[in-house]
């Protein structure tokens, strides 16, 4: 492809005041809009006491932050993004980004709270309109992660030298939801200092988790997966209270060695992977991986008696390729295995429960999500702002989710860059007749048909009751 004249042939000019950049953000503000997000804001967040007026208005300040992150935004200063061409023609009460950044700064410990609130009911009205979470009512998985996240200057609050060397960091810690058949949507989030350990809270958080996906309409099975920084007694007491399922990995510690080491080696069962080759000679898989059971393992032994639980440890050992088997001509004594194992209480099938756990790592795609889009900055000095900002992300992504959950079976899985660039960075140019707004989006744009059947959806007027 070459541009198809000369030089002095093109210019450009920024003039036309009916264009807008983002036309996708009709259909779904619209969506936010009848799954209550503004009156959500109105009846839940209340930042009294503050100054210059910071406070007022603070659902169309929050819709505002979560309609830019929608679009793209991952500064303060890019939601200044929704106050070109024809924007105020589409929407009311758009807010300058000094105004926004204003409000954030205005936010406390209580109010991100009640940001929370509104997140956690936002969350279960998305998933009452909308085909969000498929299969919630029999299964979900609720997988609980941390992650860091690099800041740069002393005077960021919070941001402090934790588990990277050298590195100082914020702390967000996540939640999220799935089923079988679903990607995950963000159950809850919290913003932490850079050296909080990991399962500093836990207890309390996975509470909220999982009280959180009941409001989402997971009313079946609950499977909560965690990694080894949070395998410990209060975590499992927070699931049994709900009564949900656990499964999470518990790290190397002796009592693991040893009731690892009483495994039997006919208990050994070869997994089969999707991705591993079996070998031409003995028809074996070259992955060499194989899982074992111990059916009622005690954990937390040294505890009080009612802090003690027993359930399943299953083991997945691997053979460990850095130590070669064959050094010169002298073949290995006996193979070497690294070890995985993980605490559960799932009734499935050992090689299905195996299964599932290990797709506990779904969650960093959220994670890296986060990373590529409004999580590429925690953008304010104040702790409390970059709460507020990390909640309002939540649910920017959730409400994206939704949208490509009603538009198709593609888009339900799509990522949301892949999201944005198919249904809410599209083009038009506004064109207003007999008090209507008529979008003239591009001509031939691939995904037309998807972005069509996702506004009619979400202009259909409501069912009687």
């Amino acid at each position: 492809m070459q541009v198809s004249h000369t030089r002095a042939a093109v210019s450009a000019v920024f003039d036309d005041a009916n264009l807008i950049a983002h036309a996708g953000l009709v259909p779904v503000m619209r969506l936010a809009e009848q799954c209550g997000l503004s009156r959500l804001v109105r009846e839940k967040v209340r930042l009294t006491g503050t100054k210059n007026g910071a406070g007022a208005s603070a659902d169309a300040k929050v819709t505002g932050i979560v309609g830019g992150m929608a679009a793209g935004a991952d500064s303060i200063d890019d939601l200044d993004v929704l106050r070109h061409g024809a924007m105020p023609a589409v929407f009311e009460g758009v807010r300058a980004p000094s105004t926004l950044g204003t409000f954030l700064r205005s936010f406390t410990h209580g109010h991100a709270l009640q940001l929370h609130a509104v997140h956690r009911r936002f969350l279960g009205e998305l998933a009452a309109h909308t085909p969000l979470l498929p299969g919630c009512g029999e299964k979900a998985f609720i997988d609980v992660d941390s992650t860091h996240k690099r800041v740069y200057g002393r005077t960021k609050q919070g941001g402090e030298y934790g588990r990277f060397k050298g590195i100082r960091t914020l702390h967000p810690l996540l939640a999220t939801i799935c089923t079988p058949t679903s990607r995950p949507v963000i159950a809850t989030v919290r913003m932490r200092r850079g050296k909080a350990a990991d399962s500093r809270g836990a207890p309390k958080f996975v509470s909220e988790a999982l009280a959180t996906a009941v409001e989402a309409g997971c009313t079946g099975t609950r499977i909560l997966r965690a990694d080894s920084q949070f395998y410990n007694a209060g975590v499992i007491a927070a699931c049994r209270r709900t009564g949900a399922r656990f499964s999470l990995t518990t790290g190397m510690n002796p009592s693991i060695k040893r009731a690892i080491h009483s495994i039997p080696d006919t208990a050994w069962q070869q997994i089969t992977y999707p991705t591993a080759v079996p070998d031409p000679e003995t028809g074996k898989l070259i992955s060499d991986a194989e899982v074992a059971e111990i059916p009622a393992y005690t954990a937390f032994a040294s505890r009080t008696k009612g802090e003690r639980v027993t359930a399943r440890l299953i083991v997945r050992r691997v053979r460990d390729l850095a130590k070669p088997s064959t050094v010169g001509e002298q073949g290995e004594l006996f193979p070497v295995w690294r070890y995985h194992p993980f605490f559960i209480d799932n009734p499935a099938e050992t090689l299905q429960a195996e299964r599932e756990h290990r797709h506990h790592a779904v969650v960093e795609q959220v994670i890296a999500d986060s990373k590529a889009s409004a999580l590429a900055h925690l953008p304010s000095g104040k702790f409390h702002a970059n709460a507020a900002w990390l909640i309002q992300w939540a649910m920017a992504y959730n409400l994206l989710r939704a949208a490509g959950a009603l538009t198709s079976a593609f888009h339900a899985k799509a990522t949301t860059a892949t999201l944005r660039a198919h249904l809410v960075q599209v083009p038009a140019r506004i064109a207003r007749s007999a008090r209507r707004i008529t979008l003239h989006l591009p001509h031939n744009w691939p995904w037309r048909q998807a972005w069509t059947h996702l506004f009619d959806t979400v202009h259909r007027p409501p069912e009687p009751a």
